[in-house]
C-alpha cells in the first residue's frame, strides 16, 4: 500500500496532465487533510497564475477529472479554488486490506536513501546524567529509529564529553583518593559527590589547583598515569551511561560514543585549514572566526573561538572538528544536532563558518533539532528540595513507583506488577516527552503523563493490551485475521482511513525530525480505535463477514501501533 497522500497526489498530478498538460504535472498537489472532506487539494490557487486562469476554473477543470478517478468518490470545489476530495469506502476497504499484508504498513523506502549523522544525549565523563538529559536523548533516538525504518544510514554520535580543563581536577583528586576508592565509588553511581568534592577542593586550595592544572598539561602530553586514570574515569562513566541506557531502551552503544577526545588530533589542522583560507584571523591574541550576520552588543561581530590566547582549544574547536569529519570523512548528507535551544546561535555560527570553508555544501544540510526544557509545576525549574539538578535514575525511579501504584490493584504477583509498571512508567515518562513539540517546554506531572486517558503513553499502551485482549477472547492470533477489510459504519470508515496515513506520519517525523507529529498521529490512531471498539460490535457482530472485518481492522491497529511506539522507542506490555 503506498503512501495514502502520494497516492492522492498521484492523482491530482494525472489530472493536471490530462488537462493542462504534462508540463504541469510536477506541480506540488498540497495535499492537505479537510474538515469538510476527507483531504483537500490547494494546488489550483498555486497554479492559477502561471496558467493565467482564475484559481476556482482551474478547480473546477481538475475536479471534472478528479470526481471520477478510482479512488474518489467525490471531488468538490469550494471557496476561492479548494477542492475537497472524498474518497470510496470500497477504495480504502481495499487498501486497508492491502496495508494489513504490507510487512511495511504502507511505508514506503526513502529514495534516495541518505547518510545521516544524529548528533544526541550529551553526556559528560565523570558527571551523572540529569532530568535535563531526557529529552536530547529521547527526541533524538526516536528520530534514528525512524530514519532507520525509511532506509538512512544512521550515525549515532553521543557527543561525550571526555576531554578539558576539568579532567586535571579529577584526576588530582582521584589521586589523593585513591585509585581503589575512585573505582569503587563511582562504580556505585556516585559521580557527582565525587565531582563535587573535587571541584569544592579545586575552589578552596591553591595549591590543588595549581597541581590539577599541571595535570592538565601531563594529560594533554601523554603521560601515563594521568592517561591511566583519564581511561578509569573514561570506563566508569561508560558503564554508568549502558545501565541509563538500557533501562530507557536508547539505542546508543559504545561505539556509538563520540568523544571529545577523539577530535583532539585534528584541532591544530582545522585552525590552520581556516586561517589559511582566510575565514580565521587572530583577534587579542586569540583565532577567530566572524561569520557574517552574527552581531552583539553596538552591532560588533561575534566570533567563534577557535585558539585561545594561551594556545588552548575550547569546545568551539571540536565543534568545528566534528562537523570537518562528519562531512568529510564520513560523508554525510544530513547532521542533526538534537540539543538544547541555548546552543542555537553556538551551532548556526559553526554551519556559517563550515560553509565558508566549503565543507557544508548544497549537497548537504546541518540543522538544530531544539530541544525545549523540561520544568516542575508552576514552570520552575526541575530540581531537589536542596537545589541541585534532578538525577535522571531518580526521575526513572519515581515514574516507575508511581506507575505501580496506578496499577497495583490489578496484579497479585509481585514481579509481574515491577514488570509491568517498569515498562508503563519508562514509556509514560518518555511518550510525555516525545509528544510536546520539541522545541516547546513542559510540565513535569506524573498525574497526567501516567493518566489512562488523554495523549499518555499509558493510553496507547493500554489501547494495543485491549485490542490483544479482543483475540485472546476469540481464542485467535492476530495474524490469523486476514480480512478482507469492509466498511460500513462511519467508525470502522474513520479509523481504516487513519490507518492509511501511517506511511505519511512517518516520513513527516523523518522530514521535521519532530517525533511529535508521529506521537499525534498514534494517540488518534487509538481514539479512533476507542470509538470503532465502542460504536461497533467485533466479537458479537452476528454477520461472519462483518465480524472477520472487524478483526481484521483491529489487526492492522494493533501492528500500526505496535511499529509506531516501537519507532518511539515506547515499551508496550503484553497486559495492563
Amino acid at each position: 500500500m503506498a503512501d495514502l497522500q502520494a497516492a492522492l497526489a498521484a492523482q491530482v498530478s494525472a489530472a493536471l496532465a490530462a488537462e493542462f498538460g504534462a508540463e504541469y504535472a510536477g506541480a506540488d498537489p498540497l495535499i492537505r487533510p479537510s474538515s469538510f472532506a476527507d483531504f483537500q487539494a490547494n494546488v489550483a490557487l498555486a497554479l492559477s497564475k502561471r496558467l493565467h486562469l482564475p484559481p476556482r476554473e482551474v478547480a473546477e477543470r481538475l475536479a471534472g477529472h478528479l470526481g471520477n478517478a478510482v479512488m474518489c468518490e467525490r471531488a468538490e470545489v469550494s471557496g476561492p479554488g479548494f477542492i475537497n476530495l472524498t474518497l470510496r469506502d470500497n477504495w480504502i476497504g481495499d487498501q486497508a486490506t492491502s496495508q494489513l499484508s504490507d510487512p511495511r504498513l504502507g511505508v514506503t523506502r526513502a529514495e534516495p536513501a541518505r547518510r545521516v549523522v544524529v548528533d544526541y544525549s550529551g553526556p559528560n565523563v565523570a558527571k551523572e546524567l540529569h532530568a535535563g538529559h531526557l529529552r536530547a536523548t529521547a527526541v533524538g533516538d526516536a528520530v534514528v529509529r525512524v530514519l532507520e525504518h525509511l532506509g538512512h544510514t544512521v550515525i549515532r554520535a553521543a557527543h561525550l564529553g571526555d576531554w578539558g580543563t576539568q579532567f586535571g581536577m579529577l584526576i588530582e583528586h582521584a589521586i589523593d583518593v585513591g585509585e581503589r576508592a575512585t573505582s569503587e565509588q563511582l562504580a556505585s553511581g556516585e559521580f557527582t559527590a565525587f565531582y563535587q568534592a573535587a571541584r569544592v577542593k579545586f575552589d578552596a586550595d591553591p595549591s590543588f589547583a595549581h597541581r590539577s592544572r599541571q595535570r592538565v598539561v601531563q594529560l594533554q602530553a601523554g603521560d601515563e598515569q594521568a592517561l591511566r586514570l583519564w581511561r578509569m574515569l573514561v570506563a566508569e562513566s561508560m558503564a554508568y551511561l549502558r545501565r541509563v541506557y538500557d533501562r530507557l531502551d536508547i539505542t546508543l552503544t559504545d561505539a556509538d560514543m563520540d568523544p571529545e577526545s577523539f577530535y583532539n588530533p585534528m584541532l591544530a589542522d582545522v585552525c590552520a585549514e581556516l586561517e589559511a583560507k582566510g575565514i580565521a584571523v587572530i583577534s587579542d591574541g586569540a583565532l577567530c572566526a566572524f561569520p557574517p550576520g552574527f552581531t552583539g552588543r553596538g552591532g560588533r561581530p561575534v566570533p567563534v573561538m577557535l585558539r585561545k590566547s594561551d594556545g588552548g582549544y575550547g569546545y568551539a574547536s571540536t565543534d568545528m572538528a566534528a562537523i570537518r569529519y562528519r562531512l568529510l570523512d564520513l560523508g554525510a548528507s544530513r547532521i542533526i544536532y538534537v540539543v538544547g535551544s541555548e546552543q542555537h546561535q553556538h551551532l548556526e555560527m559553526v554551519f556559517a563558518v563550515a560553509r565558508q570553508a566549503g565543507w557544508l555544501t548544497d549537497a548537504a544540510s546541518a540543522e538544530h533539532a531544539v530541544i525545549g526544557l523540561m520544568t516542575g509545576l508552576g514552570g520552575q525549574r526541575l530540581q531537589t528540595r536542596s537545589g541541585e539538578q534532578v538525577k535522571l535514575v531518580d526521575l526513572i525511579n519515581e515514574a516507575v513507583e508511581r506507575a505501580e501504584e496506578v496499577i497495583k490493584d490489578r496484579y497479585d504477583e509481585p514481579e509481574q506488577r515491577g514488570q509491568i509498571a517498569e515498562a508503563v512508567g519508562i514509556g509514560a515518562l518518555k511518550y510525555g516527552d516525545l509528544s510536546v513539540a520539541r522545541s516547546s517546554s513542559y510540565v513535569l506531572d506524573f498525574d497526567r503523563l501516567l493518566a489512562l486517558t488523554g495523549n499518555t503513553g499509558p493510553y496507547l499502551q493500554y489501547a494495543t493490551a485491549r485490542i490483544r485482549s479482543i483475540f485472546q477472547r476469540a481464542d485467535l492470533r492476530p495474524a490469523d485475521a486476514t480480512g478482507p477489510i469492509t466498511l460500513s459504519e462511519p467508525a470502522e470508515r474513520a479509523l481504516a482511513l487513519r490507518l492509511l496515513g501511517f506511511g505519511t506520519a512517518v516520513a513527516e517525523t523523518a522530514q521535521t525530525a519532530e517525533p511529535h507529529k508521529l506521537a499525534a498521529f498514534l494517540f488518534e490512531t487509538a481514539s479512533d480505535f476507542t470509538t470503532f471498539y465502542e460504536q461497533c460490535p467485533v466479537l458479537k457482530a452476528q454477520d461472519r463477514s462483518v465480524r472477520s472485518s472487524r478483526l481484521a481492522l483491529a489487526a492492522l491497529t494493533l501492528r500500526v501501533l505496535l511499529t509506531g511506539l516501537d519507532l518511539l522507542g515506547i515499551p508496550v506490555p503484553e497486559r495492563m
